[in-house]
């Protein structure tokens, strides 16, 4: 048995893949024993280091919550601002008018040009300098700039390529029973383009999620990982705390592509039809029953009637 991809592997293959596979266990297995005996030399796996995270709740609530309070605030913030920019640009991208494609071009090429510590910085100084905002305020600014501009520049190609991968059909059969290019847009090409775009789309959030660390290495913006750091050097479990981040961060963005595979699985599930072929006495009632007015629905009805009939 063969697959589109590749041929079904013979005995001698599989023995190898067996092997293989075994030979790579045996080396995870080592590495991971080299890791623990590492840190147990080094006193890393002392339970003195660790009771403050399974044993009462000041780390969670002095440094852990508060940091990942601001982590969420800064990370939805941008989301809630660069998904509807991005859209905008990525459509602009598409105009028929050359003086929109350009100004939307330039933008997205040198905002996604540029890295996104770079634009926190710069944005940290545009609001000490030109705005009134309180020096303990101006950091969750700076970064939240620095997220919306460079993943608004990335979502907007997201945007663009998606509807770029409809099939032309799609756009001719809409102009042609007299659609206008807004109702094309909006009725038609960002409908289905969405299925199609939400992978991508999901992994920008959780890169947005990620960068915001950058603020609290840069800016001191108080995040989560700069409250892990505050967090290790009050304990003196500096392995420890960065552990538990992480696995924070895991949680955060394991819910975020959970939810995504949901909703594309939801979505492509919604836009399956019925897969009835209708056949040339089907049209001839189906035009009969439209034209007399026939059933509660006129000829709409007539072709669920005929669907339910060959299901």
């Amino acid at each position: 048995m063969t697959s589109v991809l590749y041929d079904a592997p013979g005995p001698r293959a599989k023995r190898r893949n067996v092997l293989y596979t075994a030979a790579f266990l045996v080396v995870l297995a080592a590495l991971l024993w080299w890791v623990y005996s590492a840190l147990s030399d080094k006193g890393q796996l002392d339970w003195a280091l660790w009771k403050p995270f399974f044993s009462g709740s000041e780390a969670y609530t002095t440094y852990i919550w508060p940091g990942l309070q601001k982590t969420l605030e800064a990370a939805a913030l941008a989301m809630v601002i660069a998904l509807p920019l991005g859209a905008v640009l990525g459509i602009a991208r598409l105009s028929d008018h050359a003086w929109v494609r350009v100004i939307a071009a330039v933008l997205v090429e040198f905002f996604r040009a540029i890295p996104v510590l770079v634009l926190m910085i710069f944005g940290l100084a545009l609001f000490a300098q030109y705005t009134d905002v309180s020096s303990d305020d101006r950091p969750f600014y700076a970064v939240v700039t620095g997220l919306v501009l460079y993943n608004a520049s990335v979502l907007a190609e997201i945007v663009r390529a998606g509807i770029l991968s409809l099939p032309k059909g799609q756009s001719e059969a809409a102009l042609a029973i007299g659609l206008r290019k807004g109702q094309l847009m909006r009725l038609v090409l960002l409908p289905q383009s969405v299925t199609v775009m939400l992978p991508a789309i999901v992994s920008q959030l959780v890169v947005i999620v990620k960068d915001t660390a950058l603020g609290g290495a840069v800016l001191t913006f108080p995040e989560l990982l700069a409250s892990a750091n505050t967090m290790s050097g009050y304990y003196g479990n500096f392995i420890a705390s960065l552990t538990v981040v992480a696995v924070i961060y895991v949680l955060i963005n394991f819910s975020l592509t959970s939810f995504a595979h949901w909703l594309e699985g939801r979505l492509r599930r919604g836009k399956k039809s019925t897969g009835a072929v209708l056949g040339a006495q089907d049209v001839t009632d189906i035009a009969g029953t439209a034209a007399t007015g026939a059933g509660p629905a006129g000829s709409l009805s007539g072709i669920a009637d005929i669907n339910d009939t060959k299901k």
